[in-house]
This record gives structure tokens, sequence and C-alpha cells, in this order.
């Protein structure tokens, strides 16, 4: 299932670098250098893995040659030391996850949902990674040459829950469960550290939405509760006004701008577009809207837009991007 914004209608930064912290005496001797960090390595052997639709997944050995045919696995892999040969939508994924670019090496196998089969064989991987669904001609076609294992998009039930536990799989499956521990770690101590900085901000409110444009229509989805952005946003101390459910997986709304005023006097209204992929329907088609300028976020000039190339959907990375920019737009 796809979920970037213009072609979804249904659905931050590096890990945190570690803090040396080094107080010395002027009669104490200079403290010994620390060792060297040992290289990333990947554990050997054979893996065993079950994956997201409780397929039992045999690979000889930890997976090098992994195709990713959703972002969000191809953000898990290279966060994790493993550069993908083929990423589904390659021009896309460089508009929308900053936090994980590409190589230029990796290779485009075609549409997100519908992936060029063909290309994918090419590039003989040794492990498919995909989420959600796909034709099931299609996972028959590519189980002929490659195993393929799925993640979950996400569950609105769990969404930093399950954000990890693909992450935990992603490395199980290539053999980096000590780089997975320590991107897991660095997320928990960038949201500690960021709900320290906003604390002025706690119980304060918020929506967070983006827009696509069909037609002359501009249509808003709000990240509602159990959305992954929703729920790191809770974890900061801040509450979503948003109280519509969204869908199951994504926790996405849908409304159109009369239905923004139902939230119209909430604390933030926090936005994501995209220069590159869509522009900005709030400032271009929504600029002149007569209920947009009505809403007391636009009047109190309490709108804010984040930063592009900020994935929704992605790993700790993202996460920790989005966060950053969130304390840095709250001017915390």
């Amino acid at each position: 299932m796809t979920s970037r914004p213009r072609a979804l209608r249904t659905v931050l930064g590096a890990v945190a670098g570690l803090l040396v912290l080094a107080a010395c005496g002027t009669t104490e001797p200079p403290a010994a250098p620390a060792p060297a960090a040992p290289a990333p390595t990947t554990a050997a052997g054979p893996v065993s893995l079950t994956d997201s639709r409780g397929k039992q997944i045999n690979l000889p050995s930890p997976a090098q040659r992994v195709v990713a045919l959703e972002w969000n696995v191809a953000e898990h892999a290279v966060s994790l030391g493993v550069m993908p040969v083929g990423v589904a939508d390659v021009t896309g994924y460089g508009n929308w996850v900053k936090a994980e670019p590409l190589d230029a090496s990796v290779a485009d196998v075609g549409v997100r949902g519908e992936p060029s089969i063909d290309s994918i064989a090419a590039l003989r991987p040794d492990l498919i990674l995909a989420t959600d669904e796909l034709p099931d001609t299609a996972v028959t076609q590519m189980e002929a040459f490659a195993p393929v294992a799925f993640v979950k998009g996400n569950d609105a039930k769990d969404s930093i829950g399950t954000m990890r536990r693909n992450l935990e799989l992603v490395a199980q499956a290539t053999g980096k469960g000590a780089e997975a521990s320590a991107l897991l770690s660095g997320f928990d101590a960038s949201l500690a550290d960021a709900k320290t900085k906003l604390a002025a901000n706690a119980g304060q409110s918020f929506v967070f939405t983006d827009a696509y444009v069909e037609g002359s229509q501009v249509s808003i989805r709000p990240y509602a509760k159990g959305s992954l952005i929703s729920d790191v946003t809770e974890q900061l101390g801040l509450t979503n006004a948003w109280t519509e459910p969204g869908d199951d997986v994504y926790g996405l709304g849908e409304t159109d701008v009369e239905g923004l005023t139902a939230v119209g006097g909430t604390d933030h209204f926090l936005y994501i577009a995209n220069a590159a992929d869509g522009g900005d329907p709030f400032t271009d088609q929504l600029a002149a809207n007569a209920v947009w300028k009505s809403l007391p976020v636009v009047q109190q000039g309490r709108v804010e837009r984040m930063p592009d190339g900020i994935w929704m959907f992605g790993g700790p990375t993202s996460m920790e991007q989005y966060v950053d920019a969130l304390v840095t737009t709250l001017g915390a």
C-alpha cells in the first residue's frame, strides 16, 4: 500500500550521536584515549525469520543484495548500513526520505505496489523486502527467484511498536542486530531529550496534516491518533486535537477545508508538503479560500509547515528528523 501524499488516497536526521563528556582536573593526568569503535559487522550463518504474513523465511546467510519495494523498508535497510541494490520509485524516495539517502548505484525497480519483476530479477537479489499488499501473481513470480519478506506498513493500534518491530525484522534478515539496537536507543534518547525541551508546550494541542489536489479540489489528510506522527508527537507531551478516527493501518483521516473548522482553535496547525512533489496546497490553492482564512490558527499565525523530506511513515531516523524539526518549530 502506497503512502506518499500524492499517491495515497486511502492511507528525523541520522541516529543520535554518542555524546562523550570528559572532565579533567588540572592536577590529574590526561584521560586515556577511548578505544576505536569497532567497524559495523554482519552476523554470519543461516537466518530464519517470520514475516508479517506469518510466513517463515529461511536464508543461508544474512541478506546483502536487498531489493526494497516500499520506502519504509528501504529506509530501514539504509539506516542499518545495507544499501539496497534496488528500490521502487527511487526519485520519489529521494524527494520524501531525506533522513537516509540512497546511493547513485541503487536501481529503480518501478512503481510501488506494481514493481517490475524483470528489473528485480536482473539484480539477483538474495532478499526482497515488501510492505502491505502486492498482487499475488507478482509475489509468486518473485518468490521463484528470491525470498520475499513482508513487514507491516503500520498498525494504528501500535504505530511506534510496529516501526520498532519492522526495523528489527529487517535487521534480523540482514544480520544487523547491533545496529538496530543502537538506532532504537538513539530514537528513545531523542524522544526523551525533545520532551524535556518541549516541557513548556506540554498539554498544548496540535493538528498535523498533509494535502493533495485533484482537479480544483483540495483534499486534506489529518494524521489521527494512531498514526506514527501523532503517536510520536503525543509522546512529547502534546495532544492531538483531531478526534475523528483514521484508517486502521496508517491512522489517516480525510476531510476538506470546511472540516478544519472543528479544530480551528488548536494551538498548533502543523503540516507537511513537498516542493518537488505536489507543492504546497495550503499556500497555493487555499491562500484565497475564505474558510481557510477564517480559521483562528490562520488568523493568529499558528500554521507551521514542516521541512520538506521528512517521511511520515518511516523509521527511527525519519522520526528523529521530525522530532528535531518540531523542537525548532515550536521554539524550544
